[in-house]
This record gives structure tokens, C-alpha cells and sequence, in this order.
């Protein structure tokens, strides 16, 4: 089996939130709700039954372990449809230092706890 190149510059982590987005470039404020899949300081993705286009912005409020809301812009980058819905991936567009900080913080505190249950 051939191995897959890791292009991400950041690595990807689990975590449970909730995102609320709408549409930047043409005014349209649906807001829909999405699960994030994973998240690391350059972008995440999640699963959506909404049908959204690569290459567009979408407004997000991201809400983390910590119950904060983080508001970035998303680029969709990538879409696969699945069975439950679409699959992407977006990068973080206009992350603020103080945020990405809190992503990089979670990290840590993720990579620990797996370290414990690796010696275990």
C-alpha cells in the first residue's frame, strides 16, 4: 500500500464544535449548522448536508472546548460527496494571533493526553 504525503503544514486534531457560517460575497445570511471534524491553526473540516462551493468565503463562529466563539473567514478548498452529505476542507482566512494561539494551546494539551494513553 503507498503511503499518502502529508502536505498539511499543521496537524489536524478531533474536536467537537459547531459551526455557524454564512455567505460573504453575495449577502445571503442562511446560516446553517456543521460538526467539525478536525482543526488545527491553518483550517478544519467538517461534514455538511448543505451544498457549499469550493473557492467561496463563508463567515464562521467556531465554538471550541473552552465554550468560546472564534469568528473567522472560511476558504472552502476542498469537497467530496459522501453518503450523509459533503465532506471539506477550509483554511482560515483572517485568524486573529489570540485565536490561533488557543487552537495551538488545545493542541498541546491533545498531544499530552495522548501521550498518557500510549504509555497505558
Amino acid at each position: 500500500m503507498m503511503e499518502v504525503e502529508e502536505k498539511r503544514r499543521f496537524r489536524r486534531m478531533d474536536l467537537e464544535s459547531n459551526l455557524i457560517i454564512k455567505r460573504i460575497d453575495n449577502g445571503m445570511e442562511d446560516y446553517i449548522k456543521i460538526g467539525t471534524h478536525d482543526l488545527s491553526k491553518s483550517g478544519c473540516g467538517f461534514i455538511s448536508k448543505a451544498d457549499l462551493e469550493v473557492d467561496t468565503v463563508y463567515e464562521s463562529h467556531i465554538t471550541i472546548w473552552t465554550k468560546e466563539v472564534i469568528h473567522v473567514l472560511l476558504k472552502i478548498v476542498r469537497k467530496m460527496e459522501r453518503e450523509d452529505g459533503f465532506l471539506y476542507g477550509a483554511i482560515f482566512m483572517g485568524l486573529s494571533d489570540a485565536d490561533a494561539f488557543r487552537i495551538e494551546v488545545y493542541d498541546l494539551m491533545d498531544r499530552e493526553n495522548h501521550k498518557e494513553d500510549e504509555v497505558f
